[in-house]
C-alpha cells in the first residue's frame, strides 16, 4: 500500500476530516477535526479547563457546557486545539501483529510494530513538514481590524489576537501597545526640552526630566503587571498553564521537569536518602547554570569587549561624519555574526541544564543572549559618555544608532521574509520550467502550498527554544535601554521610540498575517524573563543618568564637583528607594481580579463540601443498614 493512502486511512480512523491537495511541486494532506475528535484527544491528554465556577477541571466531552468558552465562542483555545492535533497526528502507531510495508517511488519502507508512523515518514524525508494553516476568514478580518488599522495608533483587538494566535503572541502585542501609549508622555516632555531654549534653567530642567522618566518607567512596569493579571482573568487560561508554561511542539512535548530515572529508583528503594539526593541534584543543576553563565560572561569580556572598544575608539578619532556613519553601519552588520556565534554556544550550554520546562530554558537563553546584545549595543555609547564625556558626540551616536537600529532593522525584519517567500516560489517554477513545460501553467492556486512556501516565525538565535517573539522582545528591550539609560543626553529619543513603535505594531501584525506561516502556539501567561530585563534596565538608568548629570554639571561649571556629586548621589538613592517602594505600593492584581478569584474559590469549596457531606452521610446510612441486617 502507498504511503499517502496509508496516511489518509489512518487519519480518517483518528476521526479527522481529510482532504488531499495536489500542488505544483508537492502533495499535501489537509486535516480538520470536529469537536468530538478534539474532545477525545483532550480527555486522553487530561487537559484541564476553567469551569463556570472558576475551578480548573479535567475536560469531559459529555460536560462541555460546564466549561468556559473562548472569546470567539469556541470550546478550545488555539493552543489546546494544536496540542490535540499533535497528540492525534503523532499518536498513530502500528498496532497490528506484524510489520507493514509502504511503497514510495519504488522504495519500500517497513513500518514496524509499535512504531510511530509520522515520525517514521519524517525520518525518511517523505513527510517534510507538519504546520498549521491560516484561517482565511479570521485572517482577513484581523487584517482589516488590526494590521491595516493605522489611524487608531495603539488600539488593537487583543481578544481576537488571543483567539487566533494564542496567549504568548497576544501578551506581546498587549505589552507593545501599552508601552507605546505610555511612551507618548515622555516623548512630549523630551520634544519640549529639545524645542524650547531654557537657557541657564536647562541644568535644573534636565534633573526634573530624569526624575519624571524614572518614575514613569517604574509605574509602567507595575501597571503592566496589573494589565497582565487582568488579561489572564479575562481569558480562560488554566492555572496549570500559568504555573508550568510548558508547551507542545510538533512531535515533542516540553512538559514539566521530571527527576532522572536513577533518582526515582533510589527514592523508591531508600527513602532515607531522598532529601540528600534531590538536594544534590538540585544544587548540581544550579552550579551548572552558574558555570554556563560564567562562560558567557568570560566570552563577552575576552572576545566581544575588545572589539567594541576598538570601534568606539575609531569613532572618536575619525573626523568625517560620513565615515563615522559608514563605520557604524559596518560595525552593526559585523557584530551580528559574533553575537550569533555566542547565541549558538548559549543554546548548547542550556541544553545541558536541568531547567524545569521549555519556557525556563527559553528564559535562560534570554538572559544569556541579552548579555551579548547589551555589550554590543551599549559599550560604545558608555565609552563616549563616561570616558570622553563628549555630549555632542554622544548625541550623534544615539541618533545614528536609533536610525540604524530602528529604521533599517524594521526594513530587514519585514522585507527578508518576503524575499525568502518570493525566492522559494521562483525555485519551484524554475524546476518545472527546466522540464520543458510552459511557464504560465505554474500559478500557485493552492492556499496550502502558498502557506508551505512561506517562512516560519522563528528566532534568529536559538530557534530550538524560542520563536520569532524572541527577536521582537529583544528589539523592544534594547530600545528601552537606549532611551532610558541616556535620557539626559538625548531627551527626544522617546519621540523616536514612540513613532517607531506605532509603526512596529502594524508592521509586525502585517508580517504575521500576510508574510509568515501561522506560528505554532505557546502557552504562556506572562512576558517571562523580559520583564526582569526591563527592571534591570530601570536600575541601570538611574545609575547612568546620575553619572551623566554629574559630568554635565562639571562641564558647564555651574556646580563644584563635591556638592554636585553629593546631590546626585542623594537623588540616586532616593530614586532607588522609590523604585522598590512603589513596587510594594501598587498591587500587581486589580481588586476585581482578586475578588473574582476569592468568589470562585469559595464557590468551589462550597460545592466540594456539599459533595463530601453527601458522600459521608450516604456512607453512614449504608453502614447503619448493614448493621441492622446483621
Amino acid at each position: 500500500m502507498g504511503r499517502i493512502e496509508v496516511l489518509v486511512k489512518e487519519f480518517e480512523k483518528m476521526g479527522f476530516i481529510v482532504e488531499r491537495v495536489v500542488g505544483i511541486a508537492d502533495e499535501f494532506i489537509k486535516l480538520a477535526a470536529p469537536l468530538e475528535t478534539l474532545g477525545r484527544a483532550a480527555a486522553e491528554l487530561q487537559i484541564k479547563k476553567r469551569t463556570l465556577i472558576g475551578m480548573d477541571l479535567q475536560f469531559e466531552v459529555e460536560e462541555v457546557e460546564a466549561f468556559v468558552k473562548q472569546p470567539d465562542g469556541s470550546v478550545f483555545s488555539w493552543c489546546e486545539r494544536f496540542q490535540c492535533y499533535c497528540h492525534l497526528i503523532y499518536g498513530i502507531v502500528n498496532n497490528s501483529k506484524s510489520a507493514k510495508t509502504l511503497k514510495f517511488d519504488g522504495k519500500e519502507i517497513h513500518w514496524e510494530i509499535g512504531e510511530n508512523l509520522l515520525q517514521k515518514l519524517e525520518s525518511e524525508n517523505i513527510v517534510k513538514q507538519v504546520f498549521p494553516l491560516h484561517d482565511e476568514k479570521k485572517r482577513k478580518k484581523l487584517l482589516r481590524s488590526w494590521a491595516l488599522h493605522w489611524w487608531d495608533l495603539t488600539n488593537q483587538p487583543i481578544d481576537e489576537i488571543y483567539s487566533y494566535y494564542g496567549a504568548k503572541i497576544a501578551i506581546y502585542f498587549a505589552f507593545l501597545g501599552m508601552f507605546t501609549r505610555w511612551l507618548l508622555f515622555p516623548a512630549a516632555c523630551g520634544l519640549t526640552l529639545q524645542l524650547i531654549d531654557f537657557g541657564s534653567l536647562r541644568l535644573v530642567v534636565l534633573p526634573a526630566f530624569f526624575i519624571i522618566v524614572i518614575l514613569w518607567a517604574i509605574m509602567f512596569s507595575q501597571f503592566w503587571k496589573r494589565k497582565n493579571s487582568a488579561l489572564l482573568a479575562r481569558w480562560p487560561i488554566s492555572s496549570a498553564v500559568a504555573a508550568d508554561q510548558g508547551y507542545k511542539i510538533l512531535g515533542r512535548k516540553a512538559s514539566s521537569w521530571q527527576p532522572p530515572m536513577e533518582l526515582l529508583k533510589v527514592f523508591e528503594s531508600d527513602r532515607a536518602k531522598e532529601k540528600e539526593i534531590f538536594h544534590r541534584h538540585e544544587w548540581l543543576g544550579r552550579l551548572m547554570r552558574f558555570r554556563n553563565d560564567a562562560i558567557i560572561i568570560f566570552g563577552i569580556i575576552c572576545l566581544q569587549l575588545p572589539f567594541e572598544l576598538a570601534y568606539a575608539h575609531l569613532y572618536e578619532v575619525l573626523g568625517s561624519d560620513l565615515i563615522k556613519f559608514g563605520l557604524t553601519a559596518v560595525y552593526l552588520f559585523a557584530i551580528q555574526y559574533i553575537t550569533k556565534i555566542g547565541g549558538k554556544v548559549s543554546v548548547k550550554l542550556i541544553m545541558n541544564e536541568n531547567n524545569e520546562n521549555t519556557e525556563k530554558r527559553a528564559d535562560s537563553l534570554v538572559y544569556k543572549v541579552f548579555g551579548l546584545y547589551f555589550m554590543q549595543t551599549y559599550i560604545g555609547i558608555f565609552y563616549h559618555a563616561l570616558l570622553h564625556r563628549n555630549f555632542s558626540t554622544l548625541r550623534q551616536v544615539l541618533i545614528q544608532r536609533l536610525l540604524l537600529s530602528e529604521v533599517l532593522e524594521n526594513l530587514l525584519e519585514n522585507s527578508l521574509p518576503y524575499l525568502k517567500y518570493s525566492y522559494k516560489k521562483y525555485r519551484v517554477r524554475h524546476k518545472k520550467n527546466e522540464k520543458g513545460e510552459a511557464r504560465e501553467k505554474f500559478q500557485f492556486t493552492s492556499r496550502v502550498e502558498k502557506e508551505y512556501l512561506k517562512p516560519s516565525y522563528s528566532a534568529s538565535i536559538g530557534e530550538e527554544l524560542e520563536d520569532g517573539l524572541f527577536d521582537d522582545f529583544l528589539e523592544l528591550a534594547l530600545q528601552f535601554g537606549m532611551i532610558m539609560m541616556f535620557a539626559c543626553a538625548f531627551p527626544p529619543a522617546f519621540a523616536f521610540a514612540a513613532v517607531n513603535n506605532v509603526m512596529e505594531i502594524r508592521t509586525d501584525a502585517l508580517k504575521l498575517l500576510a508574510i509568515l506561516r501561522r506560528p505554532v502556539p505557546r502557552a504562556a501567561a506572562t512576558v517571562g524573563a523580559w520583564l526582569n530585563i526591563f527592571q534591570f534596565l530601570i536600575l541601570m538608568s538611574i545609575c547612568t543618568n546620575c553619572a551623566l548629570l554629574v559630568w554635565l554639571y562639571d562641564e558647564e561649571g555651574k556646580w563644584k564637583i563635591e556638592p554636585g556629586l553629593a546631590a546626585i548621589l542623594i537623588m540616586e538613592h532616593v530614586l532607588l528607594l522609590i523604585k522598590f517602594g512603589f513596587s510594594r505600593f501598587v498591587p500587581e492584581e486589580p481588586a476585581w481580579v482578586r475578588a473574582n478569584r476569592v468568589k470562585h474559590t469559595t464557590q468551589a469549596q462550597d460545592i466540594c463540601s456539599k459533595k463530601l457531606l453527601r458522600s459521608i452521610s450516604g456512607g453512614e446510612k449504608t453502614l447503619m443498614e448493614e448493621k441492622k441486617l446483621e
